[in-house]
C-alpha cells in the first residue's frame, strides 16, 4: 500500500538529505520556431533545390514575404541545421553470452534541449503485411542509426488509442518497445500484400452478397472513407498533443495511403467525409506549428497479376480492367497522403521501395529557415482579416519553397492569456514529456516479483519539503498539504495502473525543522499483470502555493515465463568508506549501513563512499554457474571495468530468485558527474550456456 516515509525522521532522514542537491528549474526554449505576436510574426521555410536536398546558403535579400499579397520588411533571419554533432553513445562491448542487447538508460531531455519534435505515426488501420515488416524494420533503423541528441520522438499505432503525447521521448529503449508492438491488424483495411488477392467471380458470388466487381469497390471505398477519418482522427490528438511542445514539431504518417473520395456502384462520386477531415486537419496543425510528412511504404507497386491472384473464368478484357482499377487505387490512394502534406507544408514521399531512406530524408528536411517581420495593426483585426495569408517567395532559380499557408487572426499573447485550473496543471505536469521543476522530485521506478504478489513497479519518489508550503498549526507547529497522482503508462500510451492521493501532514515544531532540512520518500507500488514496456509517471501539487513538480521513468517489466534469465532493477545505499572496511574486517558483507530507501530514491553519492547494490536475478538454473561483471561509464566513455566474478548467491523463496549484492568504490579522486553502472550476469551452466542478463543503475557523484 502506498505511504509516506516518515519514520523517526532525523534517522532516516539525515543520511539522505546530505547527498540530495536540488534540480535546477527548467530552462524554456531560446528560440521558438514559430511565433506569432503583435511584434513578431516568425515562421519555418524549407526550401530546396531540384534533388530536393535543403539548400543551406540563403541570404535574407533572396526571399520575399507576403502577407495578404502585401510585402512585408524581414526583421529576423536564421538557417536552423538538422546536422548536428551526436554525443558518443554509451559504448557497449560485444558480448557474445548476451541474449538480447539492452540499452542503457538516456539523460531526461529538457525543453531547451529539443531542436526537433518528431512523430512517427503508423497507420495500421489502413497497413498491409507486406508494409507493416518494412515499417518495423526502417523504424527500428531510424532509432538506431539516426536519432540525434536533442530529438524527441514518438512511435504511435493509429489503432492503439489517443495517448500521445505522454509517448514522446529521447529514451531509444523505449521507442523500440514500442516498434516491436507493429503489427499488421485484420481490422483494417489492409491486405496481405498491395492489393486484395484477384478471385474468381463464382468465389466472390458464393462469399459476398454482391453481384458485381463495381458494387464490391464502391463497398470497399465507403469501409476505407471510415478508416481513413478514423486515422485522421487519431492524428488530430497527435497534432493537439504536440501544440505545446518545442522545437521543430513534425509528424510522418505511414500509411498505403487513402482516397479523398468515394464512388458508389451507380458512379456518383463524394469527397466530403475524408476532405473534411483533412481540412480540418490541417487546420489544426497549422495552429500547432506542426509539419505533417506522408510516406507511402509499399514503394514501386506491381499492378499486374500475381501469384495470389486467380484469374478464373475472367476474360483478357476484364483482367485488363482490373489492372487499370489498380492502377486508380495507387493513384487515389496516393491523393489523400499528397493532400495532407500540401497542406501543412510538408512532403509526400511515394513510390520508393526503402523506406529507411525515405525517412532519412524526411530528417534531413528538418534543416529550415526562420523568416520573421513586424505585423501591421491591421493583422489580428478579425474585422480586416480572419486568415492571414502566406506567401513567401525564393530569387533563386531552380529552388522549391515549403511553408505554412498562414495563420488566424489571433496573437499568441491572447492565447496565453488563459489560466490553468488546478487540476489541468497537474495533469499537463502528469503527461508532459518534460519535467517540471517548481517542486523537484527525484524518482526511482524498480521492478520486482514475489510469490505472492506477482510482477509489481515500486517508485520511491524523493520530494524537497523545503519546496512545500507550511502553515501553522494551533499547537505550534506545522502543517502541509499536497496532492500526488501517479500513472502507469502502457505502450500504447493508455493507463495501465493510476494513483491519486491528497496527503496532510501534520508536524510538531521539534520535527518540522528537520523534516523540511531532510525532505521525504513516498513509496507506492503497482502491481503489473501483464509484462512489457511502461512509462511511470509522478506529478506533485502543494495546495498552498499551487506549485507543482513532475518526474518520469521508463522501465520494462520482463516476461519470466519465458524462463529467460533476467534481473530486477537494482537498488543502492552509500557507506562511508571507513564503516564499510571496519564490517569487511569483521567478515560482512558491509550491506545495510546506509539509507537503501532514499540512497535509491535519490541516487547521489559523495566521492570517497562505497556504493553498495543488490539486486534479484530470475530463472537462473544453477546459482553456481552465475557470474557477475560491473563497468561504469561517464559520458559514454568507459571508466572503469571490473573482473567477472562469482555470484555469492542467496536464495529467496519469496520472489523465486536469487539475491545478489556488491560494491564499488567510488574514491576521493573520483570526477563528480553523471554515471552508469552496468552490470552484466551471465550463466555458464552446461544447459543453458550463452544465457546473460542485463541491468542500468544512472547515479551522480557529489564532491
Amino acid at each position: 500500500m502506498p505511504k509516506i516515509i516518515l519514520l523517526v525522521f532525523i534517522a532516516v532522514f539525515l543520511i539522505h538529505s546530505a547527498s540530495a542537491q536540488a534540480p535546477q528549474p527548467t530552462p524554456t526554449a531560446e528560440d521558438e520556431v514559430v511565433k506569432i505576436s503583435t511584434n513578431l510574426v516568425q515562421v519555418d521555410v524549407t526550401v530546396t533545390n531540384k534533388d530536393g536536398k535543403v539548400i543551406r546558403d540563403l541570404k535574407p535579400d533572396e526571399f520575399e514575404v507576403y502577407q495578404n499579397g502585401k510585402r512585408q520588411d524581414i526583421s529576423n533571419f536564421s538557417f536552423v541545421s538538422s546536422v548536428r554533432e551526436t554525443k558518443k553513445q554509451l559504448e557497449r562491448k560485444p558480448d557474445k553470452t548476451s541474449a538480447r542487447d539492452v540499452l542503457p538508460p538516456s539523460t531526461p531531455i529538457t525543453t531547451a534541449g529539443v531542436r526537433r519534435a518528431i512523430a512517427l505515426v503508423v497507420d495500421d488501420l489502413n497497413l498491409s503485411w507486406q508494409s507493416t515488416e518494412y515499417v518495423r524494420q526502417a523504424l527500428k533503423k531510424f532509432v538506431n542509426e539516426q536519432m540525434q541528441d536533442g530529438d524527441l520522438v514518438a512511435i504511435i499505432r493509429t489503432s492503439a488509442g489517443i495517448g500521445a503525447l505522454q509517448q514522446f521521448t529521447n529514451d531509444k529503449r523505449q521507442l523500440l518497445a514500442a516498434i516491436a508492438k507493429i503489427d499488421y491488424t485484420v481490422v483494417g483495411t489492409g491486405n496481405i500484400g498491395s492489393f486484395e488477392a484477384l478471385r474468381d467471380k463464382g468465389e466472390i458470388e458464393e462469399s459476398l452478397p454482391i453481384s458485381s466487381d463495381a458494387a464490391r469497390r464502391a463497398d470497399d471505398q465507403f469501409r476505407a472513407s471510415v478508416y481513413a477519418t478514423g486515422t485522421l482522427g487519431a492524428l488530430n490528438y497527435v497534432v493537439q498533443g504536440m501544440a505545446e511542445l518545442p522545437g521543430r514539431k513534425s509528424v510522418l504518417l505511414i500509411s498505403d495511403g487513402f482516397a479523398l473520395e468515394t464512388q458508389d456502384a451507380d458512379g456518383n462520386r463524394d469527397s466530403t467525409r475524408v476532405r473534411d477531415a483533412i481540412m480540418s486537419l490541417a487546420d489544426r496543425a497549422n495552429r500547432a506549428s506542426v509539419v505533417i510528412y506522408t510516406m507511402d511504404p509499399r514503394g514501386l507497386i506491381t499492378t499486374g497479376l500475381t501469384a495470389i491472384d486467380t484469374a478464373g473464368t475472367r476474360t483478357q478484357a476484364e483482367l485488363r480492367q482490373v489492372e487499370s482499377d489498380r492502377i486508380t487505387d495507387v493513384m487515389t490512394s496516393q491523393q489523400g497522403l499528397k493532400y495532407l502534406a500540401a497542406s501543412t507544408g510538408g512532403r509526400a514521399l511515394l513510390n520508393n521501395n526503402d523506406v529507411a531512406s525515405g525517412i532519412r530524408k524526411i530528417i534531413d528536411d528538418q534543416s529550415y529557415y526562420l523568416v520573421g517581420y513586424v505585423p501591421d495593426d491591421e493583422t489580428f483585426d478579425p474585422k480586416t482579416h480572419r486568415f492571414n495569408q502566406l506567401s513567401i517567395k525564393v530569387t533563386r532559380p531552380g529552388t522549391t519553397v515549403r511553408y505554412r499557408s498562414g495563420f488566424l487572426a489571433v496573437a499568441e499573447e491572447t492565447q496565453k492569456a488563459k489560466t490553468m485550473s488546478p487540476v489541468a496543471k497537474i495533469e499537463r505536469a502528469l503527461t508532459s514529456p518534460f519535467a517540471t521543476n517548481e517542486i523537484p522530485l527525484r524518482l526511482n521506478a524498480l521492478f520486482g516479483r514475489s510469490v505472492k504478489e506477482g510482477a509489481f513497479i515500486r517508485s520511491l519518489l524523493h520530494i524537497r519539503a523545503q519546496d512545500l508550503t507550511f502553515t501553522d498549526t494551533p499547537d505550534g507547529g506545522k502543517k502541509v498539504t499536497f496532492d500526488i497522482v501517479a500513472a502507469a503508462y502502457g505502450d500504447s500510451g493508455q493507463v495501465a495502473q493510476h494513483l491519486s492521493k491528497t496527503f496532510t501532514v501534520p508536524l510538531k515544531k521539534d520535527v518540522y525543522e528537520a523534516f523540511v532540512k531532510t525532505g521525504f520518500v513516498y513509496d507506492f507500488i503497482f502491481p503489473i499483470a501483464k509484462p512489457g514496456a511502461y512509462q511511470l509517471r509522478v506529478a506533485v501539487r502543494d495546495h498552498t502555493s499551487g506549485k507543482v513538480g513532475s518526474a518520469s521513468q521508463f522501465i520494462e517489466v520482463p516476461d519470466l515465463k519465458k524462463k529467460d534469465l533476467s534481473l530486477s532493477s537494482i537498488a543502492a545505499e552509500s557507506v562511508p568508506f571507513a564503516a564499510w572496511q571496519m564490517n569487511q574486517a569483521k567478515g560482512s558483507n558491509g550491506q545495510g549501513l546506509g539509507d537503501a530507501l532514499g540512497d535509491t530514491a535519490v541516487r547521489q553519492f559523495k566521492r570517497g563512499t562505497v556504493l553498495n547494490y543488490g539486486l534479484s536475478i530470475y530463472n537462473a538454473k544453477n546459482a553456481a554457474a552465475l557470474s557477475s561483471q560491473v563497468r561504469l561509464f561517464r559520458d559514454g566513455a568507459s571508466v572503469f571495468e571490473g573482473k567477472v566474478i562469482p555470484v555469492k548467491a542467496v536464495p529467496d523463496p519469496s520472489s523465486q530468485s536469487i539475491g545478489f549484492t556488491g560494491s564499488i568504490n567510488l574514491g576521493t579522486e573520483m570526477p563528480a558527474g553523471d554515471y552508469v553502472m552496468q552490470l552484466i550476469v551471465r550463466d555458464a551452466d552446461s544447459e543453458n550456456k550463452g544465457r546473460a542478463a542485463v541491468q542500468y543503475l544512472q547515479f551522480e557523484v557529489l564532491d
